[in-house]
């Protein structure tokens, strides 16, 4: 039985001068719309152009998936920062989209 797929993550800009924490159920759909939205000043993610994935975590619940969100939300940017460099040191975007094969059946193994 495979479980639901939530997650918080993480989106930076292309000079790395802004974070912005997410949640959802579809990751790849979810940067593609930070993507699109780009420059767009209707939302904080286009106004500073963060569509750039720089870290995520997936969660079974969705309780689980808003309270992290919600706890990294009010972390300094130093701790968001730490917390970025322990899954991703070099602070390289992913590549995720919705063309992308990081989702297949062995990645919905994975669980928090």
């Amino acid at each position: 039985m495979i479980g639901h797929n939530y997650f918080v993550y993480i989106t930076t800009n292309p000079k790395k001068t802004t974070l912005y924490v997410g949640m959802t159920n579809e990751l790849p759909r979810r940067i593609d719309e930070h993507t699109l939205n780009a420059g767009d000043p209707s939302t904080f993610a286009g106004r500073y152009y963060c569509h750039n994935l720089v870290y995520y975590e997936r969660f079974t619940y969705v309780q689980h998936a808003i309270e992290r969100e919600k706890q990294t939300k009010k972390w300094s940017r130093k701790k968001k920062e730490e917390l970025i460099s322990s899954f991703n040191p070099d602070l390289k975007r992913s590549q995720i989209g919705m063309n992308s094969t990081l989702f297949g059946p062995s990645f919905l193994q994975i669980s928090h």
